[in-house]
């Protein structure tokens, strides 16, 4: 289909007494008025003849404008008028096809929203259903197969809403063509420890809304879905699995862990998604296991006392879609009670640039890198070549401890026979650490990043550093060349926090390639 055939005037009927089961996840207010927005954590003052499509700022800035998840906000109700207002405008400014709005992954996620937006109001506004019309018919005809991933997904899920809004053949034929994608899909990006495959618990947390969206709709019109009785009962049990992976991917605080892009305000938090599943009707039980191996994906949990531990033993990724990958193979994060201690450095951009290259890198993760290389090739914003693969992955008990291993060839590349091996030796009171390199190399640096709670002073003689936040704790090296160095965390998109990196200088000869780090609580 191209678009000089798509009708721009007409719209199929809408279905009459539609709603949903339950109320969706609301976002945060972003759009202030009709010329102040906040999205990403950057401000901007502009008139709506202006920012739809400016160039000065950031594409994924332009993005979130064009989702419209306002839509869905905390207070929509009481904003109808502005929110109509910012819709005219759109319409106005963005006419079909132009323009970033038209790109069809904005457009897959403006399309939901509208759907939810219009389902929770007393009458429909024509002017705004036609148009809704209109950016169904052009999606249909730009669905973004080349692309994959969460993309794919969401043009799937936008056919699927608008079929189940709209009536008539055509709503049909979206609501069908947006399954057939979605089964395959959903078959084929969510592995079967529940996690999805791009290996990011931020992305993971936005599937799992969808999908529990879409169990909105199965469960609201089930004759609308008769013909999908299999899936109507296995997504269910999908979702329960993708909740339990959301939950061994998080830290005690309640928010997700930072492997690959990742970083808080961008999907739902965790309790907002417990919450929105367990009104659809999931029981939600934490797993009590104190290791929890999620194998498909690669990542290891381990519970020990106060300390929580998790353990990146992952592929990079699908081999075809590396986009958020990051070249963090062994990397760790840890939190003592509620607060967390280890962490990686976090995402707060996708421009491609100096930024985007360090955040993606070895040296931005609490793991080891080699000759000042990344373990593996990443490149451009969303790139990457050659990868690190994980191997040897042991667990194993021994009295009260807890010891993990593994290896990962990143480094081949570069040096023959050079391979990063951790052990992670957990006990009650206790994390050690221990990093050797086989093989040859000039420089291997060892660094852990420490949460910016976490107050330090200057290292202590033989090597001991007091974690002020735990005035009884202490954190032992066994390395002869240490250094605690200022650093910055990346919690949310536009944002930089100080904290500190322990940074340790692993030296080659034949006595000693290895170090020990250890977190001991009296």
């Amino acid at each position: 289909m191209s678009f000089k055939v798509i009708d721009l005037v007409s719209c199929p009927d809408t279905r009459l007494n539609t709603c949903l089961v339950s109320a969706p996840i609301e976002y945060p207010r972003c759009i202030i008025d009709t010329c102040n927005f906040h999205f990403l954590n950057q401000n901007v003052k502009s008139d709506l003849a202006t920012v739809w499509n400016c160039d000065e700022l950031p594409k994924l800035w332009l993005y979130n404008l064009h989702y419209f998840n306002d839509l869905k906000s905390v207070g929509a109700e009481k904003r109808q008028d502005l929110l109509n207002d910012l819709l005219v405008s759109w319409i106005e400014q963005n006419p079909p096809g132009h323009g970033v709005g038209w790109e069809p992954y904005p457009l897959s996620i403006r399309i939901v929203n509208l759907v939810k937006w219009q389902l929770s109001k007393p009458s429909f506004d024509t002017n705004i259903i036609v148009s809704l019309a209109v950016q169904v018919r052009y999606l249909e005809a730009n669905i973004e197969h080349h692309l994959k991933g969460n993309h794919l997904f969401s043009n799937a899920k936008a056919l699927v809403f608008a079929g189940y809004f709209f009536d008539g053949p055509e709503a049909i034929r979206w609501l069908q063509k947006g399954m057939r994608i979605l089964i395959s899909e959903v078959g084929e990006q969510i592995l079967g420890d529940g996690g999805h495959y791009e290996r990011s618990p931020m992305y993971h947390a936005l599937s799992l809304e969808d999908m529990l969206d879409l169990e909105n709709l199965m469960l609201t019109k089930p004759e609308l879905f008769s013909n999908y009785h299999v899936h109507k009962e296995l997504w269910p049990k999908i979702i329960d699995k993708m909740i339990s992976w959301l939950i061994s991917m998080s830290h005690p605080d309640g928010n997700i862990s930072f492997f690959n892009d990742a970083s808080f305000g961008i999907a739902p938090s965790n309790v907002e998604i417990v919450s929105y599943a367990k009104r659809l009707g999931h029981i939600v039980v934490k797993n009590t296991n104190d290791v929890v191996y999620l194998k498909d994906t690669g990542y290891i949990r381990v519970v020990k006392g106060p300390i929580t531990l998790l353990i990146d033993v992952a592929a990079v990724g699908p081999d075809y879609l590396p986009a958020h990958a990051h070249a963090d193979s062994l990397s760790y994060e840890f939190s003592f009670k509620e607060q967390r201690v280890v962490v990686n450095s976090g995402t707060s951009l996708y421009e491609q640039g100096t930024a985007r290259d360090f955040q993606r890198g070895t040296s931005a993760h609490s793991t080891v890198e080699i000759d000042f290389e990344n373990s593996s090739e990443v490149w451009h914003s969303f790139r990457v070549a050659r990868r690190a693969q994980v191997y040897d992955v042991v667990i194993e008990r021994s009295g009260s401890c807890i010891i993990i291993s593994a290896k990962h060839n990143g480094y081949l590349r570069f040096k023959k026979q050079t391979i990063h091996k951790r052990t992670w030796i957990i006990d009650v009171n206790s994390l050690e650490i221990k990093d050797d390199i086989l093989g040859g190399f000039s420089t291997a640096l060892s660094r852990h990043y420490l949460h910016p709670e976490i107050k330090v002073s200057e290292l202590e003689s033989q090597n001991k550093l007091s974690l002020g936040e735990f005035s009884d704790d202490i954190l032992e090296i066994d390395s002869d060349d240490v250094s605690l160095s200022p650093s910055q965390w990346h919690p949310e998109f536009g944002v930089s926090v100080p904290n500190f990196c322990l940074q340790e200088n692993l030296e080659f000869n034949s006595l000693k390639n290895c170090c020990r780090l250890k977190f001991i609580s009296n």
